[in-house]
């Protein structure tokens, strides 16, 4: 992020109309982009979206009420038609018989008994003409006058090849077919078969034949019964549906009393996981309540199990604070212990290297020995006081708060940067009306923005141009807060890196080399500012292509420290 150059004054660097132009026309059309991509994937995810446990049980239920609906509805309806045609057919062979046994027209009797009296067919007594063309003119067939025939029987006499028929009416009146009807029916085996005739509808049918050679086709109306086979279907999906209606109502409430259990173990998941785990002294109070750990039941087991888990992972974390604290004692004492002994070096080096400047007694193998010495003191004691820092925060050390100007610091980070770094050319980009003052720690803050302008320096080549901007904005979780960023154009960061760049002693790779000399970098500098961010409440990222980097800082104007401590 930094490099040498030749010094540069500090003032910002107005941008363009036509630049910020095409710069908001990219990022709209980054937007309207990226915008497609998340709805897309937005609708894949609801398309693969998995059904929940209760939900597909009581699809199963329903399911299975459905087809146990469905497969006694068609077998009792089946069974109901046969019921139905089995009736129809000996009522058709009773029809059938009593007009084979009927009397001739001259008066002759084809069997024993006396001979049944034909319904009338003229106007004398009411009844009707018969209508129609048979071949036997309006005469009824013979099996039609015969008593006990019912409204609706048809019968077709055939005679020496001539054929004709009638049926009776609901009136009793007797109604000559016409030829196309006859027609149909002629051909009628002696087995009872379905036929259609046109104006008429669906019969059963069936042909006997007498010992002179007449052929007699007897045929018995469907419609009674087929209406009958439909009232009963109509009623038997009705009742088929309110049984898989309330099938599945008792479904959903015996799967969500049986998965009440389950929905208060997956609760107490739900807060652990809210639960900050990854620093401090964790205690997990969050169990599964006693009445759900019977382990004779299916959930029980499961939420014994989860007890039995979040109790080891409470004692794991307990052991590894331990560890960690214990680490941080002995880093936070041996920081302080060494203080003192390299104040001594550097102390006596320098005194050594101004004694042989004044009186020449020293050898330059000497005087170059001995800055050495002086050069690698001076930076361990610069890693001393990170470390020393780096434990005063994990320890939780408390905060000062104070409405901090960001601005003010960042001009005076910035014109420091320059002094030192007069190789790279420095910017600074703030508001002309300032932004809202930020509640924190100053010199905390202050040294985040001195860290990274420093990484900047020491890990971009000369002439790397290095821009702080300070703007007032707003976040999705933080609210209102004020923007700090440090961009460069140097050769990028290695993105193998970026996961691990704010980690204690994560340094840069050769692009963003280490530095030599007073440039050494310790790896601690952002591993600081990302402390120190946190500390109050605030976030920090990096963004990072080959050249452009850009560290950003969101820091919270009200509220301030959120926490105003650091645990780790």
């Amino acid at each position: 992020m930094t490099g040498p150059s030749t010094p540069e004054p500090s003032t910002p660097e107005p941008s363009t109309p036509e630049r910020s132009g095409s710069v908001s026309a990219a990022a709209g059309s980054a937007a309207d982009v990226g915008g497609r991509s998340r709805r897309a994937e937005s609708r894949g995810d609801a398309a693969r979206r998995p059904l929940r446990l209760r939900t597909q049980l009581i699809l199963v239920v329903g399911g299975v009420a459905l087809a146990i609906a469905v497969l006694l509805g068609a077998v009792s309806s089946l069974s109901l038609r046969a019921q139905l045609v089995g009736g129809v057919d000996r009522s058709l062979e009773a029809s059938a018989e009593r007009g084979r046994m009927a009397p001739d027209r001259d008066g002759s009797w084809g069997g024993d008994g006396p001979a049944p009296t034909p319904p009338p067919t003229d106007g004398s007594d009411g009844a009707g003409s018969g209508q129609g063309s048979g071949a036997g003119g309006d005469t009824p067939p013979l099996g039609l006058g015969v008593l006990g025939q019912a409204a609706g029987t048809i019968v077709v006499e055939v005679s020496d090849g001539v054929a004709s028929g009638a049926y009776i009416d609901e009136d009793a009146q007797v109604v000559q077919l016409d030829d196309a009807q006859v027609a149909d029916l002629e051909d009628v085996g002696t087995a009872p078969e379905w036929v259609t005739l046109d104006g008429l509808g669906t019969y059963r049918a069936m042909a006997t034949e007498r010992s002179d050679g007449t052929r007699f086709v007897t045929a018995l109306p469907w419609a009674d019964s087929a209406e009958t086979l439909q009232r009963y279907l109509v009623v038997e999906l009705l009742v088929g549906a309110l049984a898989v209606v309330l099938a599945a109502a008792a479904a959903t409430v015996l799967v969500r009393r049986a998965l009440r259990p389950l929905d208060r173990v997956a609760q107490t998941a739900a807060r652990v996981s809210e639960l900050p785990l990854d620093r401090g002294d964790v205690a997990i109070a969050e169990r599964v309540p006693a009445r759900d750990t019977d382990e004779r039941t299916e959930v029980g087991k499961v939420g014994a199990a989860v007890n039995r888990m979040l109790g080891h992972v409470e004692s794991s974390l307990a052991a590894r604070h331990e560890s960690e604290t214990t680490v941080r004692a002995f880093v936070a004492d041996a920081s302080h212990e060494l203080r003192t002994p390299l104040a001594s070096i550097r102390g006596y080096s320098e005194l050594v290297l101004r004694r042989g400047a004044s009186t020449g007694e020293l050898s330059p193998e000497t005087e170059h020995a001995v800055g050495r010495v002086a050069a690698e003191g001076k930076r361990m004691q610069a890693l001393v006081e990170d470390l020393l820092l780096l434990a005063r925060l994990d320890a939780g050390r408390e905060l000062t708060h104070a409405d901090v100007d960001l601005v003010a610091i960042a001009v005076d980070v910035t014109s420091d940067a320059h002094a030192a770094g007069r190789d790279h050319r420095w910017r600074l980009d703030v508001p002309e009306d300032g932004v809202p003052p930020v509640p924190g720690d100053e010199p905390r803050l202050r040294q985040v923005l001195v860290n990274l302008l420093g990484n900047a320096r020491v890990h971009t080549p000369a002439g790397t141009t290095v821009t702080t901007s300070v703007r007032a904005g707003h976040d999705g979780e933080l609210g209102d807060v004020v923007v700090l960023t440090v961009t460069d154009d140097g050769p990028g960061i290695d993105p193998a890196l970026l996961p691990t760049l704010f980690d204690r002693f994560s340094r840069g790779d050769t692009a963003r080399g280490r530095g030599q000399g007073e440039l050494a970098s310790t790896g601690l500098g952002l591993a600081i500012a990302e402390a120190i961010v946190s500390a109050h409440g605030g976030r920090i990222a990096v963004d990072s292509v080959p050249g452009r980097t850009s560290f950003t800082v969101l820091l919270p104007t009200e509220g301030g420290a959120a926490s105003g401590r650091m645990d780790r």
